[in-house]
């Protein structure tokens, strides 16, 4: 989404969803300068770049109206969830640049970078949990497993270029779509709401979601994406745009991903990608899961509340137009 379309959301939420995003910022802020010295700095880096503040947007849309210092803290903990899965997948891929900025892996180092997810993971429940409510507990325990489940089924794929659509689909929901859903389970459990359907909501814009970022790694530009084109390739991570172009062109189908070892290489690869369609297939894939998403929407919401959501499943595909 861009800031433009998250304003429009934000306004269509309701005059207390920006108080609230607000004090969101706040506490972060409190939280990074917790843990004096470089450790502090690099969450508190980390959390700066932390982007849009989408997880918590949808915190507080599916709480609808819902202004509690328990709602912030379940918004607060889903972000620095969010954070610490950053920092950790920049470890793991060796990542130099994360919205266009050093990550910390690269400033600082393995050690540095793991101890600074690992403290944003510890915080997080550390918040959450003075709210005093095990079902909330037990809704982010579960999202984080599955982040932790989806990554090293990642990591058993890597190089694959035989990973199947519905593998990929699967990995996709673990490491991305549970937290999305996480997330609106958290706000809705806040308001005493039906948190099943607006939960199949959060988790489907998560999916697709997962499939734009899939599909602007291939297309970018770097200006855009703060990466170059191409990084998951280089990372041997399989994604759909790559399966859907290899049943196309036959010289794709045959190629080892382990031979794309340099961003020129990666470009290249790009380049013949979006020459097949598939990112447009791609992109199409996406639209339906958000259509779909809109249609999990339970009747009883209001029509602000609907129109806000709405609004953060149309935002989530738009950003590839």
């Amino acid at each position: 989404m861009t800031i433009v379309e998250v304003t429009e959301v934000v306004r269509a939420g309701g005059s207390h969803i920006a108080e609230l995003l607000d004090r969101v910022e706040r506490r972060l802020a409190e939280l990074a300068c917790d843990h004096g010295g470089s450790l502090a700095d690099h969450a508190g880096a980390t959390i700066a770049a932390g982007g849009k503040r989408l997880r918590p947007l949808l915190v507080f849309l599916a709480g609808d109206g819902v202004e509690a210092h328990s709602i912030v803290r379940a918004a607060v903990a889903v972000e620095l969830i969010h954070s610490a899965t950053l920092v950790h997948d920049d470890v793991l891929d060796a990542a130099s640049l994360r919205r266009g900025i050093p990550t910390v892996v690269a400033s600082a180092g393995r050690g540095a970078a793991t101890a600074t997810g690992d403290l944003l993971f510890a915080r997080a429940f550390a918040e959450l949990v003075l709210n005093g409510r095990a079902d909330e507990v037990r809704v982010l325990s579960e999202a984080t497993s599955a982040l932790a489940e989806g990554e090293l089924q990642q990591r058993t794929d890597a190089w694959d270029a035989a990973v199947p659509v519905e593998r990929y689909l699967r990995r996709c929901e673990l490491k991305t779509a549970r937290l999305f859903e996480a997330a609106c389970r958290l706000g809705a459990l806040e308001s005493t709401a039906d948190h099943d359907p607006l939960g199949d909501f959060g988790r489907r814009i998560g999916l697709a979601f997962q499939l734009l970022d899939d599909v602007l790694d291939v297309s970018g530009p770097a200006a855009r994406t703060g990466k170059h084109r191409g990084t998951d390739l280089l990372d041997g991570t399989v994604t759909l745009p790559f399966i859907l172009a290899r049943e196309r062109d036959d010289e794709l189908a045959a190629l080892d991903p382990r031979s794309i070892d340099s961003p020129e290489a990666a470009e290249r690869v790009c380049d013949r990608i979006e020459a097949t369609g598939a990112l447009d297939e791609a992109r199409s894939r996406a639209l339906a899961v958000v259509e779909e998403a809109k249609s999990t929407l339970p009747a009883g919401l209001s029509d602000r509340q609907r129109h806000a959501l709405e609004l953060v499943a149309d935002g989530v595909v738009a950003r590839y137009a």
